[in-house]
């Protein structure tokens, strides 16, 4: 019993988020695509695109439309045929510090304006948005989008219409490689300006601070305070004791008589 609520509550928390889940629609040409000869009734194409916010590759199989291996090829040059990515809007930062759009789970190729049939769809991140955190949303991605069933008609054929009518070809991702490379630049020497005003700054001597300015009142009240100290009494100086020459020291005496006149005092 416990086990058939807990199945419950897990379909019914699976029914509420597909219910909450909202795909947006990115159609891309058919010139990015790489289709091959058909093998069995099915072309192998990749699409890749690595300019932000897109850095994916998909592969999978289409059926050839009525069993005509060259339709879809005559198709790409016609500009007949272009990929249409179903995705989640999640967002995840590359290693170049730019978001990319990483939330997708299903791509549908259409021909004529009628979508084809696809199997063996995979999809891959590539650089810089392809580390842990980016496959990580990616496969929730996957997982929840598969809840939505089939998007490639009935509610979502207007935001489709809306999408196909302005596919990204290889000219708009140039455009948004250079904006974003340019944006990239701009960020860079601001950066390094900034770098370099901090390093002048400390470069610089430092002010020493201004000595205070002594007020009138605090100069007075010094004064009064030297005035009131009493005056040092000098020191007298002693005087030196003039030494008194020693008599037997006398010049006009002989050796002999300094000696006998020392011999006396001793």
């Amino acid at each position: 019993m416990k086990k058939l609520i807990v199945l419950l509550c897990l379909v019914f928390a699976a029914v509420c988020s597909a219910q909450t889940l909202e795909p947006e629609f990115q159609a891309f040409s058919g010139a990015l695509l790489k289709l091959k000869k058909a093998n069995k009734g099915y072309h192998k194409f990749r699409l890749t695109v690595d300019v932000a916010p897109w850095a994916f590759q998909a592969d999978g199989e289409v059926q050839a439309p009525g069993g005509d291996g060259d339709a879809l090829i005559t198709g790409l040059f016609d500009g007949d045929v272009y990929a249409m990515l179903a995705y989640v809007p999640s967002t995840a930062v590359g290693s170049d510090n730019k978001e990319y759009q990483v939330g997708f789970f299903d791509m549908m190729l259409y021909f004529e304006d009628e979508p084809t049939r696809i199997r063996n769809l995979r999809f891959k991140l590539l650089p810089p948005a392809n580390d842990e955190w980016a496959m990580g949303i990616l496969k929730d991605a996957l997982e929840s989008g598969s809840l939505l069933g089939n998007v490639w008609g009935g509610k979502y054929d207007k935001a489709i219409t809306r999408a196909s009518a302005d596919p990204l070809d290889k000219a708009k991702l140039r455009a948004m490689q250079k904006k974003s490379s340019d944006n990239s630049d701009d960020e860079s020497t601001i950066t390094t300006r900034k770098r370099r005003v901090e390093a002048d700054e400390n470069v610089a001597p430092k002010k020493k601070k201004a000595r205070p300015v002594e007020d009138d009142a605090a100069m007075n009240k010094r004064k009064r305070r030297v005035d009131a100290e009493p005056e040092a009494a000098p020191v007298a100086k002693k005087k030196k004791k003039k030494k008194v020459s020693d008599e037997c020291d006398d010049p006009s005496l002989s050796v002999k008589e300094k000696r006998r006149c020392q011999l006396k005092k001793k």
